[in-house]
């Protein structure tokens, strides 16, 4: 019991922190046995008659070469103002990050000042060093390999982004310029010859790129067969353009995969620096825009501010076009097509009028090359079949019978890619109780170069519901006479670029019986657009030209006032 109770009464040490010992422990007499204690580097400094000195320094100090004495320590010399503000201060203890030595061979530390409060008279204290650098190498190395691209060893998207706000900051936006690259056809070398020659003709590019740069230019992997380039402007927008021309001439030369010669062309877009306070993310933004419209018009593209605010505006159209169908906003009027020969009309055309939720009345020329773009064209051209053939059925049952004419109906190339076009023609026809004899479709010629085996049996499900097909804006596409031998096409539109003002150009008169005279050889029916004056309907009629579309005979109509202009013209 008593050895027990001896036991429980012996004290027990209290353990000294590694931050550095509690600053009550250090008596003169035990300064130098507590610092052996520590396994950090530790030291402490007081004033001497010339300056600071060291009043005991332990082991591990001396081995990380902070000196034994303070005239050499680098301690003293990098540090020994902010001991002396420390020692000349109220605080009893501080820290801060300290790096020691060169960018190649630096060392960090943790440095910790701390003194008793009664020895603040005495102008002496503790410091104490955690050496942090392995951790920071590593967090350094992790970070550089985050914002590093892995295969050409170039900065990355969030690299290039980076680097390029710590220059902005530094000296304005006004300096740059950014240069963005696409690679045209990667995509298919990449599929077709494997990753591996993918891989090989980006490193390939990365240094032809490289080799048409200026020294201080800076080149970026910013995406899977897109480079970014930072270019600082001596000379303005003609240090980019000769940048831009200098690569377009790097990469004419055929790069050499396997046992191939391939030629990469590229699209480059050009973003300048403006304003007084710039963002780097929205000018790389901005010459990615600029690549975009350079990939459609085959030349390298400065970005201009109107070009983006039009983009803005078909995103507006857009978002407002989606609930105008989702909402049955959109309405059909109708355009009469007459029998040249005896003035009465055969047939309408349904055109697609829109008025937005702010009253104004947009152009199907705005509007619909928005639908095609954001997939919209699907879910409109649904709407126009269904509305058009409803049309169809209240002019039928207006007439107690057949009203007499037919409805056409234009089909996008975009909704023949994607639709499925003969059912939905089809549900129409059932929903409306209409005969299919009653629907002409009206397709252009770039629909029919998109997939011609699909669009064939297209075509002939179509006929196969009785509707006649019509080839609209005949001439102005890709004419292909095959097309016209092979397909089922009932009837050709002459589009009213050449019919507009063909008296008075000969020329155009020549295109026009050509296409009178190939319609008639292949047993087609003719339609020409564009008539606004008697002369011109007359011309056409004598030509052999079958019917006439235009403001002659009227403009799109309401659904009511085509009838009655049927009513009018057919009596």
């Amino acid at each position: 019991m008593l050895l027990s109770r001896r036991r429980k009464d012996k004290p027990v040490p209290v353990p000294v922190p590694v931050t550095g010992p509690d600053p009550r422990v250090l008596g003169p007499s035990s300064t130098a046995q507590t610092l052996n204690l520590l396994p950090i580097p530790a030291a402490v400094v007081e004033r001497g008659a010339h300056g600071l000195v060291f009043e005991s320094v332990n082991r591990p100090f001396r081995l990380a070469g902070l000196g034994t004495t303070a005239d050499l320590s680098p301690v003293i010399r990098q540090l020994g103002a902010r001991i002396g503000s420390f020692l000349d201060s109220d605080t009893n203890d501080c820290e801060f990050d300290w790096e020691l030595g060169d960018a190649v061979d630096a060392r960090f530390f943790r440095v910790r000042f701390a003194r008793r409060s009664t020895e603040r008279d005495n102008g002496r204290c503790l410091v104490t060093l955690i050496d942090h650098t392995s951790e920071l190498r590593t967090q350094r190395s992790l970070r550089r390999e985050m914002l590093t691209d892995s295969l050409t060893g170039l900065p990355n998207r969030a690299g290039f982004g980076e680097d390029l706000e710590a220059e902005i900051e530094q000296g304005g936006i006004e300096r740059f310029a950014i240069l963005v690259i696409n690679l045209d056809r990667f995509s298919r070398i990449n599929a077709c010859m494997g990753g591996l020659a993918g891989d090989e003709l980006l490193i390939s590019v990365a240094r032809r790129v490289k080799g048409a740069l200026r020294g201080h230019d800076v080149l970026a992997r910013t995406g899977g067969d897109e480079f970014a380039i930072r270019l600082e402007l001596d000379e303005g927008l003609q240090d980019a353009l000769h940048v831009a021309k200098r690569i377009q001439n790097a990469l004419t030369s055929p790069f050499r995969l396997s046992d191939f010669e391939i030629r990469v062309d590229c699209a480059i877009g050009i973003a300048i620096g403006e304003g007084e306070r710039g963002d780097a993310e929205e000018l790389i933004r901005h010459a990615q825009f600029a690549m975009k419209r350079a990939k459609k018009s085959g030349r390298t593209e400065v970005y201009q501010t109107r070009a983006f605010d039009v983009v803005r505006q078909e995103f507006s159209i857009e978002t407002e076009l989606r609930r105008a169908i989702d909402n049955g906003a959109l309405a059909l009027n109708f355009q009469p097509i007459c029998d040249l020969a005896s003035g009465k009309i055969v047939s309408f055309e349904a055109l697609a009028r829109w008025t937005t939720e702010s009253g104004i009345a947009l152009s199907p020329v705005e509007f619909i090359p928005v639908a095609e773009e954001s997939g919209l064209i699907v879910p409109l051209g649904r709407w126009a079949m269904h509305e058009a053939a409803r049309a169809m059925a209240v002019w039928d049952a207006r007439a107690g019978g057949d009203c007499g004419v037919k409805v056409a109906v234009n089909l996008s190339a975009i909704q023949l890619q994607r639709d499925q076009i003969a059912p939905m023609v089809q549900a129409a026809l059932e929903a409306n109780g209409v005969d299919g004899r009653k629907i002409t479709l009206e397709l252009t010629e770039s629909a029919l170069v998109t997939d011609p085996d699909r669009i064939a049996q297209t075509m002939q499900a179509l006929k196969d519901l009785g509707t006649t097909l019509a080839m609209d804006d005949f001439g102005t596409g890709y004419s292909n006479l095959a097309y016209l031998q092979k397909l089922p096409i009932d009837v050709l539109k002459i589009d009213r670029s050449f019919v507009s003002g063909m008296l008075a150009d000969r020329d155009k008169v020549a295109i026009v019986r050509a296409i009178l005279s190939l319609a008639q050889a292949l047993g087609m029916q003719t339609t020409a657009e564009g008539i606004e004056t008697n002369e011109l309907a007359q011309t056409l009629a004598a030509l052999g030209c079958n019917y006439g579309q235009g403001f002659l005979y009227s403009r799109p109509l309401c659904i009511d006032q085509a009838y009655s202009l049927l009513l009018e013209r057919n009596a």
